[in-house]
């Protein structure tokens, strides 16, 4: 039995059967693999061979037609690789002699023969080395692509364990199936997290090495509440996390009357609890947990769970289904926010490779350089605004001349849908997001031209304290928690109370439970999150005074450091939630 400890996002406590995805592009796990099972590795390297072939094949001929056939000749070398007895054979003797698995074998032995032509003083024979190593991604690409294909089939309940998961990866789980996430990479933020927590999925992330250290078929407890993974359970274990997972269970029947109840303060003062969505069909859970509306509907998902780009049509169609879904509460739309980590297949066939993603063209910036693409969507959420209350909101929004040219955009879109006498509502509040440090500190500014503020702190803290959100080398040095970034949620409440417009926040930060009090002692009254946090956030705040809000947030304001923030925050709240249960994340390390 070993226990990992890692950075709990999504909270909840399964016992099941692990399903470990590999990634071609970082070091793949050695694995065993049983006797009788060899064959089967050899038949699923034989497979790799041939698809591989005929891919070369294919780029051959394609290569032929564009550039000629002498450059074509790089694709011979490929093949005559494939077709090299020694190699392939070295990669069946690993398999057999080592009794590992066809991927492992091929990432080892392509390894070594890299290693050697590097090291060769002949110049010709370090350039092979590409070649080895871009064969090499072929092979892994079929072989791990058919795990990918066999989890699209899973006819069992399974603990999914990868070293990362996309965006897009992410969204297409079948939750019926996995019951479970165990990542090697990511933190509190990362969109797998965000996700596994917006499907119900518990998830574990940042375990560093949890691939390495399991198989296929390996038996896991997963505890999403305070972050760790157990391999290969005793049976003593295993009773004590089936009692643990009933209490657990118990919580969350207890805040179920929650849900019911108005967000209101022990003094009388009501507060507006929405949900943070990625698909119209998320809506009636979010309302059945609780929520007064959607703060934010992360469009861009509508992209990345499609092979091609959304038509105008299928856009508006989605962003009906989601307002007459809400029934009168409002939906604030989110135009779209993708770049990053967020690519969208249908953009994978003409890449843009950027040094660094998260600070480069992304977002409301990727919009605005494709206005086809922006215009487009604001078309569909015009049209789709007779269906009720709707809000627009532009994302990292970083100088007031961005807002400017979003909002030209958008009224040039409104011109062309009057001369073509398309209905819409023209009076749709439009708002941004303030998760840009340069945005929160000319909150002043920004707030003369726009009706609304959302704060959104999972890039407000990353941008902030200079941490990847989603590398958990350093993941302990994102904290929402730093003094730097209170100070700018607390300016950028007041920015927006002394222009008179209306301010929420909607990362991450808000349904996380040692936050929820000082957040309202800043001054605010609307906080959006993913639909599972509703209950508990509720229920912090029928418990509380805004007066003993005002005062945590004062003290809070005089600490100089996250730990001395944390343990306070931590100390409040367990007056409150049971201990060791909180699903907030942070309550659980």
């Amino acid at each position: 039995m070993l226990t990992k400890n890692g950075i709990p996002v999504s909270p909840g406590v399964v016992i099941s059967r692990a399903v470990v995805l590999d990634a071609e592009d970082v070091a793949i796990p050695r694995r065993a693999v049983a006797l009788d099972k060899l064959h089967a590795e050899h038949k699923r390297l034989d497979a790799a061979i041939e698809a591989s072939k005929k891919d070369l094949d294919l780029l051959k001929k394609q290569a032929i037609a564009t550039v000629g056939a002498d450059l074509a000749k790089v694709f011979d070398a490929h093949l005559a690789m494939l077709k090299d007895v020694s190699t392939i054979e070295q990669v069946r003797q690993m398999i057999r002699d080592d009794m590992v698995t066809a991927e492992f074998a091929v990432f080892t032995v392509f390894h070594k023969i890299a290693d050697v032509f590097e090291g060769q003083e002949d110049r010709y024979f370090r350039e092979r080395v590409s070649d080895i190593r871009d064969l090499e991604r072929r092979l892994l690409g079929h072989l791990i692509g058919e795990t990918r294909a066999n989890l699209d089939r899973l006819e069992h309940e399974a603990i999914l364990v990868a070293h990362d998961l996309t965006p897009s990866q992410t969204a297409a789980l079948d939750k019926t199936k996995i019951k479970g996430i165990a990542t090697d990479a990511g933190g509190r933020t990362s969109h797998t997290a965000i996700l596994a927590h917006a499907l119900g999925i518990p998830a574990v992330v940042g375990l560093e090495n949890i691939t390495t250290l399991v198989n296929t078929g390996q038996l896991l407890v997963l505890d999403g509440n305070r972050g760790r993974v157990i391999i290969d359970p005793d049976a003593a274990e295993l009773l004590q996390s089936r009692e643990y997972g009933k209490k657990v269970a118990n919580l969350e029947s207890m805040l179920v009357e929650v849900t019911k109840l108005p967000a209101r303060t022990t003094d009388g003062t009501d507060l507006e609890i929405n949900a943070n969505i990625e698909f119209p069909d998320e809506i009636e859970a979010a309302l059945q947990k609780g929520a007064a509306g959607i703060g934010l509907y992360r469009t861009e998902f509508l992209f990345l769970s499609c092979n091609h780009e959304p038509t105008e049509e299928e856009q508006c169609k989605a962003y009906k289904q989601a307002l007459r879904a809400l029934r009168g509460k409002t939906l604030i739309i989110r135009t779209l926010d993708l770049g990053a980590d967020k690519i969208w297949p249908a953009a994978m066939a003409n890449p843009h490779v950027e040094r660094n993603p998260f600070l480069g063209c992304r977002s409301i910036r990727l919009c605005l350089q494709n206005l086809p693409l922006f215009k487009t969507q604001l078309r569909a959420i015009l049209r789709a605004s007779v269906e009720g209350p709707l809000r627009i909101m532009f994302p990292l929004i970083s100088n007031v001349m961005e807002l400017r040219q979003a909002r030209m955009i958008l009224n040039d879109v409104m011109e062309d849908l009057d001369d073509q006498n398309i209905a819409y509502r023209p009076d749709i509040p439009v708002g941004i997001m303030i998760e840009v440090p340069s945005a929160a500190l000319q909150a002043n500014i920004l707030a003369r031209e726009v009706d609304f503020f959302s704060i959104g702190t999972n890039d407000l803290i990353q941008y902030t304290v200079a941490v990847d959100r989603s590398n958990e080398r350093i993941a302990n040095l994102y904290s929402g928690a730093h003094p730097a970034v209170l100070q700018l949620i607390r300016d950028v409440v007041r920015a927006a109370k002394r222009a008179k417009i209306d301010v929420s926040l909607c990362g991450e930060m808000a349904g996380e439970p040692e936050f929820v009090m000082a957040l309202v002692g800043m001054g605010l009254r609307s906080l959006s999150m993913t639909p599972p946090a509703i209950p508990e956030v509720k229920k912090i705040l029928r418990s509380v005074s805004i007066e003993k809000c005002r005062r945590l947030a004062r003290k809070v304001s005089s600490f100089e450091s996250d730990r001395q923030v944390l343990n306070y925050l931590r100390e409040e709240v367990r007056k409150i939630l049971p201990e060791g249960l909180v699903s907030g994340g942070m309550m659980g390390n």
